[in-house]
């Protein structure tokens, strides 16, 4: 499975932007997989943003997104989505998409090393 993310860019402060993820190539359907956001802030690892369940639609976020992103799929577009609201300087990284061959359908998943594939980062920059 190949990830292609999408969507990053410069907003202002308390703007909001969509990021997609798709999924091409041969593995298991897409709704198979459970599915996360990382980002990476400048010199700094990759940390957890937001998680979505194989099945179930189960979400988890990170305290300082709750509330202002939301992480959502399209199964028949095979195509994962980060809506970010009320963007804050803080937000400025790359974000990357992963994707985790579903193994419990309630299961949402914060760890780098759970997930089995990953799509390269898309820049997003906020403003102050």
């Amino acid at each position: 499975v190949q990830l292609q993310a999408s969507g990053g860019g410069l907003v202002q402060a308390g703007g909001s932007l969509r990021l997609s993820c798709s999924a091409s190539g041969r593995g298991r359907a897409f709704d198979a997989y459970a599915l996360g956001w990382f980002r990476q802030y400048p010199g700094k690892g990759r940390e957890f943003v937001a998680a979505m369940s194989w099945i179930g639609r189960n979400t988890l976020y990170e305290d300082s997104v709750k509330g202002r992103f939301t992480i959502s799929r399209d199964n028949a577009k095979h195509t994962m989505y980060l809506q970010m609201n009320r963007l804050e300087p803080a937000d400025t990284a790359v974000y990357y998409c992963a994707a985790k061959i579903g193994e419990n359908y309630s299961a949402t998943y914060t760890e780098l090393i759970e997930y089995d594939y990953w799509g390269q980062g898309t820049q997003v920059t906020v403003s102050s």
